[in-house]
């Protein structure tokens, strides 16, 4: 017996966690997500099967082994394939009505025509210059975009459109800087001051091997992913997209929140005179790694 979709059974259960009317308008949001790799994946998954059914996607990668680990697009069938191409056509067999429009390695380039269809942005893309124009460009066309840190802690920021750029609330060197002036140096000194701010608001740095940190830090390994810490973050960025969509209170600012799971734990930006204190300690540690 052949299957039937209809729009209204697939979301039958959704009911009573948003109303009708949210359904509504979770089907006519339009999202864009560079980056569909780990956490922004996992985030269009959730999404799509939240009921949302326009997405712009962009990713310049191929799946690879080593993305097996946590990538939930991810399969020995598709090892090779482009990641962007796969993503549409397993949201498509998902939901058959949904429009995914794709973008290749230029999409930075092609900011103002794809940002002027967009309603809510997640970056999944983990490229410090790519991130820094994306934000300055959301700025320009009053978007919120929802992004998270290159932490070991499941995390989540939200940046609306009148709030501070990350560049400028995480002090990068960029800000005022023209996006060519931006170098590969420079590019470092950026990671370092995320670094700095993952460490100051949360207790990431319990959590990860520091030997393997400082490789990272000093671009001699790749970030290190996690199958539970991307999920649960990923989930964490489509909650917050369905609270911008339907105008629900709270959210954890720009600064952004951390779930421990190993206590249980939320984290969140604390006092001025906290938080400078563990400013001076953190500036000493990672000056020594």
């Amino acid at each position: 017996m052949e299957a039937v979709f209809t729009y209204e059974e697939f979301t039958t259960r959704n009911i009573g966690f948003v109303s009708e009317a949210e359904q509504k308008i979770l089907k006519n949001l339009r999202v864009f997500v560079p980056g569909v790799g780990g956490m922004g994946g996992t985030a269009v998954a959730c999404l799509a099967r939240a009921g949302v059914e326009n997405f712009i996607i962009a990713d310049i990668d191929y799946f690879e082994i080593s993305n097996l680990n946590r990538q939930v697009f991810s399969s020995m069938n598709v090892i090779g394939k482009d990641k962007a191409t796969v993503t549409k056509e397993v949201l498509e067999s998902i939901n058959p009505q949904i429009k995914a429009e794709l973008r290749n390695k230029n999409w930075v380039n092609e900011l103002d025509e794809i940002l002027k269809k967009t309603d809510i942005v997640i970056n999944g893309c983990d490229d410090i210059k790519s991130t820094i124009q994306l934000m300055r460009k959301c700025r320009e066309y009053k978007l919120p975009a929802i992004d998270a840190f290159a932490s070991p802690l499941p995390n989540v920021y939200v940046i609306r459109p009148d709030d501070q750029r990350p560049e400028e609330v995480f002090g990068f060197p960029t800000v005022n800087l023209p996006m060519d002036k931006i170098t590969k140096e420079i590019e470092g000194q950026c990671l370092l001051k995320e670094v700095e701010h993952i460490a100051v608001y949360s207790s990431s740095l319990n959590y990860v091997d520091l030997k393997i940190a400082k490789e990272i830090m000093n671009g001699t390994r790749k970030r290190i992913s996690f199958s539970p810490m991307v999920w649960t973050t990923g989930c964490m960025m489509a909650y917050e997209v369905v609270r911008l969509a339907l105008n629900k209170k709270g959210g954890p600012g720009v600064k952004g929140m951390f779930f421990n799971p190993w206590t249980c734990n939320i984290e969140k930006p604390q006092g001025w005179l906290t938080s400078s204190i563990r400013r001076f300690f953190v500036k000493r540690f990672l000056s020594k790694i």
